[in-house]
């Protein structure tokens, strides 16, 4: 799926990280969202690859990365922790600064990466988000209902994971496939090797642990800022016929979190990179650019 790429597993942050490596031109990082991995660049990455080096990795407890031991207090899946991984990985391959583009639980990583690492992170791209602690504080019937797996993956272990696991291809399907798109974004090789990581009970374990630190210690350290924002230039991008669109004013929540903001809902749902991925390479090289 990713022609002339490498692939790549590097020690980082005292675990393994895996990924892909493409292309040349300064340095592009790539971050995936949830329940998902590096994969869902495939479409998108050999274009971008024509003008920047492109690292796709998986994040600490999906794909084929590391997914190190829950411990109390979900620091081990903080997003803290999450994006010093990112860090180190770009610097042991070359990369001391870097773009950015990242989606869904791999933009929260971002936001954290560019809060805790400014000098590292040059430009941001995010997709389909809104600031974590905001959108919880933000909970109506609405965005309960529509992200319903917020609150589900959240209780305590091994609740959810035992029952994911009594299904594991059903459940993805079931999450991924319920939106405007349907089943549209994904091709069948991509959905074939989502659910081949998803059936591994540590992934299962790790995207759990990965939504409890999201409610519980990456807010403490989003309430440990204070007033500080993200001062590199940020484009946040959401899909017209989702939840964000829906149920947040995304841009305004950006605004009280960011310095250097600007955004705009495309046409798609919550999928943009695999639904619309031409269309999202315009976007991405013209602010880049």
């Amino acid at each position: 799926m990713f022609p002339s790429f490498e692939t790549f597993d590097v020690d980082c942050n005292g675990i393994n990280i895996h990924g892909v490596k493409g292309g040349k031109g300064p340095p592009l990082l790539l971050l995936h969202g949830y329940p998902q991995t590096h994969v869902m660049w495939h479409k998108i990455a050999p274009l971008l690859a024509g003008h920047f080096t492109v690292i796709a990795a998986d994040l600490r407890g999906y794909g084929k990365s590391a997914k190190p031991p829950s411990v109390p207090g979900h620091s081990s899946y903080s997003k803290r922790a999450m994006a010093e991984d990112m860090v180190q990985l770009m610097a042991q391959l070359g990369f001391p600064s870097f773009r950015l583009c990242a989606h869904d639980r791999g933009a929260r990583v971002a936001h954290r990466m560019a809060l805790d690492s400014p000098r590292a992170v040059q430009q941001m791209v995010l997709l389909d988000i809104a600031p974590t602690r905001e959108m919880y504080a933000h909970t109506n019937d609405a965005f309960a209902r529509a992200y319903w797996h917020w609150f589900y993956l959240i209780l305590p272990a091994p609740l959810p994971e035992n029952m994911i696991s009594a299904d594991p291809s059903g459940f993805w399907i079931n999450k991924c496939t319920s939106g405007a798109a349907g089943p549209g974004p994904f091709t069948t090789e991509a959905m074939e090797h989502y659910l081949q990581c998803f059936n591994d009970p540590g992934v299962i374990r790790g995207s759990c642990e990965d939504y409890r630190a999201a409610a519980t210690i990456d807010i403490d350290h989003d309430n440990a800022d204070g007033d500080k924002k993200v001062e590199c230039p940020l484009l946040v991008i959401w899909g017209s016929e989702g939840v964000i669109e829906r149920c947040f004013d995304a841009l305004d929540l950006w605004r009280q979190r960011a310095a250097d903001v600007k955004g705009f809902a495309m046409p798609g749902g919550h999928y943009l990179v695999e639904e619309h991925p031409q269309q999202l390479f315009d976007h991405l090289m013209e602010f880049f650019n």
